[in-house]
Parts: C-alpha cells; sequence; structure tokens
C-alpha cells in the first residue's frame, strides 16, 4: 500500500493530532495509521522500514551503489535510514550533501526515532560548498573498512565547472570504495518525465544525466518508488 506521506511527515501529523485531541500520543499514531490503511502504527512502520532493511542486507564493503527516486520518494530520508541501521551494527556513517544542513540531518534522526546523540562517535556530516570525488576522497582516506558514505546527490557533483568530469568522478569513487572497503551509496536524480502509470519503478534510462556517464561503474543500482524498492545488477562494461 502506498503512504499518502513520508514516514517523518506521519509522524509529525500524529503529535498535532495528540495535541489537538489530547490523546496520548501512541493513540494518535494509530489513528494515523488506521487512515493510511493499517490496523496500527506498529504494522505501518514496520512497512516503511522494509526499503531500508531490504537495501542494507544487500550492501557490501567495496560496493559503489545508486540509490535514485523522483523528489518527494523519500531517497534522502533511505540514505539516512541506510547509515542508522550501519550504526546499529557498530560501523561509521557519514553523509555528503549540498541540499541538508546539520539542523536538517538531527531533524531527520529523531523523525525516523533515532537518538543524534547517540550515534556521536559514528557518525559524521558534511556540507560543505566543495564536496566532490575528491573530497569524499579525502574526508575518507581514514575511513574502516565497513564504512558507509551516503553522498547526496549525484548531479550536485556536476554542477561546478572547476570539478572534474561527472565520469571521472565517480570512476575515483569506484576505485576508492574498493580500495578502502567503504560502501559508497550516491542518491540520484531521476527523469521528470518518468511516469508511473507506464512502468512500476523509474530505471536506468530514467536517471538525469546533464553530461555522459557509464552507468556500469556502479556495483548496482536502485530504484524507489511508492514505499518500495527495486533492486539491478550493473552489468559489466
Amino acid at each position: 500500500m502506498i503512504l499518502s506521506a513520508p514516514i517523518y511527515r506521519l509522524k509529525r501529523n500524529a503529535r498535532l493530532l495528540a495535541r489537538e485531541q489530547r490523546i496520548p500520543l501512541h493513540a494518535a499514531l494509530d489513528k494515523v495509521a488506521h487512515a493510511e490503511g493499517y490496523a496500527s502504527w506498529s504494522l505501518l512502520a514496520a512497512r516503511a522500514a522494509a526499503p531500508a532493511a531490504s537495501l542494507s542486507a544487500r550492501l557490501r564493503p567495496g560496493n559503489l551503489v545508486l540509490l535514485g527516486a523522483r523528489p518527494g520518494q523519500g531517497k534522502t530520508l533511505l540514505g539516512l535510514e541506510l547509515a542508522i541501521e550501519a550504526m546499529k551494527a557498530g560501523r561509521r556513517a557519514c553523509f555528503f550533501s549540498l541540499e541538508y544542513n546539520e539542523r536538517d540531518v538531527a531533524e531527520r534522526f529523531r523523525a525516523l526515532g533515532a537518538d543524534p546523540t547517540r550515534y556521536a562517535e559514528l557518525f559524521a556530516f558534511d556540507g560543505s560548498d566543495g564536496i566532490c570525488a575528491d573530497h569524499v576522497v579525502a574526508s575518507l582516506e581514514d575511513a574502516p573498512r565497513g564504512t558507509l558514505a551516503v553522498i547526496d546527490y549525484l548531479q550536485l557533483l556536476d554542477q561546478k565547472r572547476t570539478n572534474p568530469d561527472l565520469a571521472l568522478q565517480v570512476a575515483t569513487l569506484k576505485a576508492f570504495a574498493r580500495t578502502q572497503g567503504v560502501t559508497i551509496v550516491v542518491l540520484s536524480q531521476i527523469h521528470r518525465a518518468y511516469d508511473p502509470s507506464e512502468k512500476p519503478f523509474p530505471d536506468a534510462a530514467d536517471i538525469r544525466l546533464p553530461n555522459p556517464l557509464d552507468l556500469a561503474l556502479f556495483d548496482r543500482m536502485c530504484f524507489l518508488n511508492a514505499g518500495l524498492i527495486h533492486f539491478r545488477e550493473s552489468e559489466p562494461g
């Protein structure tokens, strides 16, 4: 079933409902879940967590992964969920973003039910203007094997003319991931022309690429739509 809004917005709606109706938060959460077609909030939450758990189980040290979705489908939130999953397992996680700031990330952590202070020793956020492949590599040069890095997002790496070509940057990330044993997940935009009524998930042809890029550089590609995720292994180049 498709949720009417991302999970963090539904939680916000429940908090507002609890204040307006002067009812316990758990009761408000269940009311929101009922409106979404679930018997309880716990069932809705389990359903919403499925993409993160499913994707996290497939990631391996050294992987370079593309995660694509249209705006509003929750790809950035899923990236943060992957970071939380890694830290729950005791691994480090890094989040590179030209869109979010530290406050945004802390708010999303709380919306996902994670206390940012709990992971202070394992999590690093980088929102500097100079994010590119070389910057990511320099930031992770001492990262232990198994570290998860999320880059938000692919197309922003290609915005500055002073940065290397996107193809070269992705090749740099791939080589570094394999050598260092870190997992790098790169979020990606999808063309506006993608129509979910024609196919349930975007695919490689729907990735918005201002400049040429060999998508076979990615070990796997994942596409998110309507709360579900589709996996596609990259074909050798």
